[in-house]
C-alpha cells in the first residue's frame, strides 16, 4: 500500500469537500466554523441511525410477520 496515494487521494477528497461545498472560499475562521456545524450534524445523523434504525426495523419485521402469519422465537 502506497501511503503518499492515499494522501493525495484524502487531499483530494478534502478539496472536492471544499469546492462542492463553497467552502474554499471563506475565511480559515469561517471555514473551521462551517466545518464544525457540519462534523456536529453528521454527527448527530449517524447517532440518531444507530440508536433508532433498529427499533423501526424490529417494528417493521414484528408488523409484517403478523400478517404473514409468522411467529417471532424472540419473547419481550
Amino acid at each position: 500500500m502506497d501511503f503518499r496515494r492515499v494522501k493525495e487521494y484524502f487531499s483530494w477528497l478534502y478539496y472536492q469537500y471544499q469546492i462542492i461545498t463553497c467552502c474554499a472560499v471563506l475565511e480559515p475562521w469561517e471555514q473551521s466554523m462551517f466545518n464544525t456545524v457540519v462534523l456536529t450534524i453528521f454527527a448527530m445523523v449517524v447517532y440518531t441511525a444507530y440508536v433508532f434504525i433498529p427499533i423501526h426495523i424490529r417494528l417493521a419485521w414484528e408488523f409484517f410477520s403478523k400478517i404473514c402469519g409468522y411467529h417471532s422465537t424472540i419473547s419481550s
